[in-house]
């Protein structure tokens, strides 16, 4: 057994195939969900299938009390838990002249507060392990669009250094950077194909090339401090 991982918003979408793939790599799984019940439960149903552990977890991370009694909860069922991925975000998107406090405080609460704090109580209960956060590929650019959200993301960059970097040797921490993986909820099809035919390598992602990406870190005994961009080139744009 390696061990157990804790995903935050882990039941759908890039979160559900970063799950999947640590637990087909022998890591039990600490499943965290806030209103994704149904897709949580279902899945924890896979997990247990291949032989792993799994128990949920919900929580509202843009609830900092909230948020500060996860770690806890997961250490008293998997006291192994020796992984972090900081997967939970939200994707709410204005201009900086229209960005209101509601929207600033919901960005960076999810974005960036709650994975600040995770790691925090993490770092103080595991003695040897990983933090794995998950940016976006925004961050190696300087754009204006979605300008809270952006600005979270690259918060939670310049983080990933610091940590690793205070955490060292016991802990490392690393990120993920996806670019076009999954259609925003929301987002209109043909401009996020537009979108795509910009890129370099004129491409879509998948989640799971992500998720891939997460399973290397968790393993990269030698590796901190870094981040892996799963973009298709998007950072490479001015």
């Amino acid at each position: 057994m390696k061990g157990t991982a804790l995903i935050t918003g882990g039941a759908k979408r890039i979160g559900k195939a970063i799950t999947l793939s640590l637990a087909e790599r022998g890591f039990d799984i600490a499943l965290h969900y806030n209103r994704s019940g149904v897709e949580a439960e279902q899945l924890s149903q896979q997990v247990r299938a291949m032989g792993r552990k799994c128990r949920l977890f919900p929580c509202d991370l843009g609830d900092t009390k909230q948020a500060l009694t996860l770690i806890e909860a997961v250490f008293d069922a998997f006291p192994d838990c020796n992984v972090l991925v900081n997967n939970a975000s939200i994707f709410e998107g204005t201009d900086f002249l229209e960005t209101d406090e509601a929207t600033f405080d919901a960005n960076f609460n999810v974005n960036f507060k709650a994975a600040f704090f995770l790691a925090q109580a993490f770092a103080r209960r595991c003695k040897s392990g990983q933090i794995i956060n998950i940016a976006d590929a925004r961050v190696g650019r300087t754009t204006t669009a979605h300008f809270a959200y952006t600005l979270s993301k690259k918060l939670l960059w310049e983080f990933t250094k610091m940590a690793a970097r205070r955490l060292g040797p016991d802990i490392r921490v690393n990120a993920v950077c996806p670019g076009l993986i999954l259609l925003p909820r929301g987002a209109e099809a043909d401009s996020f194909e537009k979108l795509i035919s910009e890129l370099p390598l004129r491409k879509q992602g998948t989640p799971d090339q992500v998720a891939a990406a997460v399973c290397f870190l968790a393993e990269a005994d030698y590796v901190t401090g870094e981040a892996i961009f799963i973009d298709g080139g998007e950072h490479l744009r001015s």
